[in-house]
């Protein structure tokens, strides 16, 4: 049977999820696999150390299998330890927060998700989103609440339109990683870009009892003039389509090769 996988790093309670794959599903039959709670900022980390526990729930009317590891293992076991067959596509998200930029990607679970796809052969699309007008740390709890259902259906609307010519394609070993303002709608510019260069500082806080929490800000450094970047077409309303080859080879400065004599 071909079929789609979905996924996602916000785990199976996300209002996000059972939208994407009512939308997915309109494209071939979906199976979604999840991790069993929130797992962001993990990245395309793997379980290694412990056992991985799955369970079938439902969410909404979908069925979902519950996966205790990590985004990335949710991909392994779809494509390689759950199912008969692999799927023709991955698609993960629809992520609450924006997945642009070196630093935030090589960070993202939903961005590790798709990643693990391509590395199985199966292209993948990894879907994010987040508000120009609204503070993340006011816009981020409404996001997983349930007002906000109707904008995860209509940017779940938009996800499989941007999926469907992936799904048609001749499989590239490909990600494309989709980044879509709150208020996108069938309208709003596409743009292609490239990864913007940004890096960014601390992420972690002390507590009064010495111990440190993780405590984003939102903050981006820009190493590189940011035109023609997914984080620019972001900022200004634009949904960003940033195609991806996993670890790609980067130039090495002429010094540097002179001083390692290469």
């Amino acid at each position: 049977m071909d079929w789609i996988l979905v996924t996602n790093d916000d785990g199976v309670d996300a209002p996000s999820l059972p939208p994407l794959a009512r939308a997915i599903g309109a494209l071939a039959p979906v199976r979604v696999v999840a991790p069993d709670g929130e797992r962001s900022w993990v990245g395309k980390a793997i379980t290694r150390f412990e056992p991985v526990r799955v369970q079938v729930v439902e969410r909404a009317g979908i069925e979902i299998h519950a996966v205790s590891g990590y985004p990335a293992d949710c991909v392994q076991l779809g494509l390689h330890g759950l199912f008969d067959e692999p799927p023709l596509l991955v698609v993960s998200g629809i992520n609450a927060g924006y997945n642009h930029g070196a630093a935030y990607i090589q960070s993202s679970g939903t961005v590790g998700a798709a990643l693990e796809g391509a590395i199985g052969g199966v292209d993948a699309v990894a879907l994010s989103t987040q508000s120009r007008t609204r503070g993340w740390r006011e816009w981020r709890p409404w996001s997983l609440s349930a007002a906000s259902v109707p904008m995860w259906e209509r940017l779940a609307s938009l996800a499989a339109d941007l999926a469907a010519p992936v799904l048609a394609a001749a499989p590239q070993g490909l990600v494309l990683n989709v980044n879509l303002p709150d208020d996108a709608d069938a309208d709003t510019p596409r743009r292609l870009t490239r990864v913007a260069e940004v890096g960014y500082d601390r992420l972690f806080t002390r507590t009064v009892g010495g111990e440190f929490v993780h405590d984003y800000r939102g903050f981006l450094n820009h190493f590189a003039p940011p035109e023609g970047t997914d984080v620019q077409a972001s900022a200004e309303g634009c949904i960003a389509i940033t195609p991806l080859r996993g670890v790609s080879t980067a130039e090495m400065p002429p010094a540097l090769r002179r001083a390692l004599a290469i």
